[in-house]
């Protein structure tokens, strides 16, 4: 063992692995963007209720008496729905899964000492139905003991909001689907962007009569279709082995599309602005990873803290998730419509820009 030697080799190792930012990157950068994230999301850092819409049918006081005590709890914020309003249907209108319905003989049957039930609707997809429900029974627990000494008079009984889709997988599947968009573009057209600026392959291709426009539209053509064959395979395996009941509507394809044009787009412009193909794995990953976390892909933005779930507001696959969710799940084609025109405006301004930093040539 001659120490001179394997010092030697160390310092040439060294510097060879500092040199590659993509491993750099994930031995040391990305398990601290891993903690950051996860300890934003699940620290509980900063006060984030969560929001409850309500509905008080009660002719009587104790319904008001028993959402404003949900209220001052601090764990749930819950918004009035005008009373002329269908409640699941409203719900379901605004996409939004957790409501409490009290009944107009609440009050009334509680002063007779008859059971008093509650209704609870929830998304089993969101784990913070969870604590609403803990919160909810909570309070249902202390109204019993201060009104009928610890006799059940107040049950609560839970549905969920969309009858027909009562499943995780139900809202698993929209997710995973805007998880693919986004990866199989977005990695493979960092790298290959790079890897063909360094190697000059592209000042090759400016040789051929192939186009600038047709490159880049046969990669979009590609990845589309490989979008495509990953939703029926998703599709089909949520539905024929778990059982979900997702609607595939004509508004899903425009997601699809429009997202992997997207992503096609983000990938090639940070590949060929970046100078190398390590520092575009690196830049490529900080604008990925972030994303695929914050969009609602893998958790509910409901248990995120209030500013981390604004920010999710920025990325383009954010409103990618939420129109598939609306369209597959909830059946609100007012949301969906607006998410895809917000990513059809990503997408336009993406895609102008990958297309002024793509050159044959470098200058």
């Amino acid at each position: 063992m001659n120490l001179k030697r394997i010092f030697a080799d160390f310092t040439v190792f060294r510097r060879e692995y500092l040199r590659n930012k993509e491993g750099f990157f994930f031995a040391l950068v990305f398990p601290v963007i891993l903690i950051l994230l996860f300890g934003a999301i699940f620290s509980g850092s900063g006060h984030n209720s969560i929001t409850v819409y309500a509905l008080n049918e009660d002719r009587g006081p104790l319904g008001t008496s028993f959402l404003q005590t949900l209220n001052q709890t601090g764990a749930i914020r819950v918004v009035s729905v005008p009373s002329n309003a269908s409640f699941p249907d409203y719900l379901l209108k605004h996409s939004y899964s957790q409501g409490i319905l009290i009944p107009s003989s609440f009050s009334n049957s509680i002063y007779s000492r008859n059971e008093a039930n509650i209704i609870l609707y929830s998304n089993p997809a969101d784990s913070s139905t969870q604590i609403v429900s803990g919160v909810v029974n909570t309070v249902a627990e202390g109204f019993n003991l201060r009104l009928s000494n610890s006799s059940s008079l107040i049950s609560i009984s839970q549905k969920s909001v969309n009858e027909s889709s009562p499943s995780y997988i139900d809202f698993l599947i929209p997710g995973l689907i805007g998880f693919t968009v986004l990866t199989s573009p977005m990695f493979s057209m960092v790298n290959l962007s790079a890897e063909y600026k360094k190697s000059k392959f592209f000042k090759q291709l400016s040789l051929t009569p192939l186009t600038k426009g047709e490159w880049l539209t046969s990669k979009i053509l590609w990845y589309v279709i490989l979008s495509l064959v990953a939703f029926i395979l998703m599709t089909a395996t949520g539905t024929f082995l778990f059982g979900a009941r997702v609607q595939i509507t004509p508004w899903v394809f425009p997601f699809i599309i429009l997202g992997s044009l997207l992503f096609v787009s983000l990938g090639m412009l940070v590949g060929t602005i970046t100078k190398s193909i390590e520092s575009a794995g690196v830049i490529g990953n900080i604008i990925t990873f972030p994303m695929m976390f914050l969009s609602g892909t893998f958790f509910p933005l409901s248990i995120m803290p209030d500013w981390l779930a604004k920010l999710a507001h920025i990325f383009p696959l954010y409103y990618i998730i939420e129109g598939l969710t609306s369209t597959m799940v909830y059946d609100n084609l007012k949301s969906t419509i607006f998410d895809l025109a917000i990513v059809a405006f990503l997408c336009i301004i993406i895609s102008v820009a990958a297309v002024g930093a793509f050159k044959w040539r470098e200058e």
